[in-house]
C-alpha cells in the first residue's frame, strides 16, 4: 500500500475505533513538533495493523485493552475503554471479563487499577458502574 493510501486507511480505522471527535481533536492539535508523530501513529498501528483482515475490530479491541492492562499504560487503556463503550458495542460486563482475564496473568494490582479506570470512564460518559 502506498504511503498516502496507508495514511487514509489508518485515519479511517482510527476514526472507526476511536471516533471522529478524538481524531479531529488530535489533528486540530497538530503543530510543527508533533506532526510527524501524528502521521506515525496514523500509519502504525492504525494503517498497517487495524486494517489487516484476519481479526475483526472487536477482537483487536480486546487485544489492545488487555495489552494496555499488562503494560500499565492507563491513558491508552482509558482511551480504548471509552471508545469501546461509546462506539464499539462493548458492555460493562465485556470489560469486566477482560479485566478478570488479565488479572489472572498480570496480577491483582493491574486488575484493581483497570477496574477503577473503567468505573471512572463509565461515570464520565453517564453509565452507572
Amino acid at each position: 500500500m502506498e504511503h498516502d493510501e496507508q495514511l487514509k486507511a489508518g485515519e479511517a480505522a482510527r476514526r472507526r475505533i476511536l471516533g471522529d471527535e478524538w481524531v479531529d481533536r488530535s489533528y486540530a492539535n497538530r503543530n510543527a513538533f508533533n506532526s510527524d508523530w501524528v502521521d506515525r501513529v496514523t500509519l502504525s498501528p492504525w494503517g498497517d495493523v487495524w486494517t489487516r483482515p484476519h481479526f475483526d475490530d472487536r477482537t483487536r479491541r480486546i487485544l489492545v485493552m488487555g495489552t494496555m492492562i499488562a503494560l500499565g499504560t492507563w491513558d491508552e487503556f482509558r482511551l480504548h475503554v471509552r471508545a469501546a463503550l461509546k462506539a464499539g458495542g462493548f458492555t460493562p460486563d465485556d470489560l469486566k471479563e477482560i479485566i478478570l482475564q488479565q488479572t489472572a496473568y498480570c496480577g491483582i494490582p493491574a486488575g484493581n487499577h483497570a477496574t477503577r479506570v473503567v468505573e471512572e470512564v463509565m461515570s464520565e460518559i453517564g453509565m452507572t458502574p
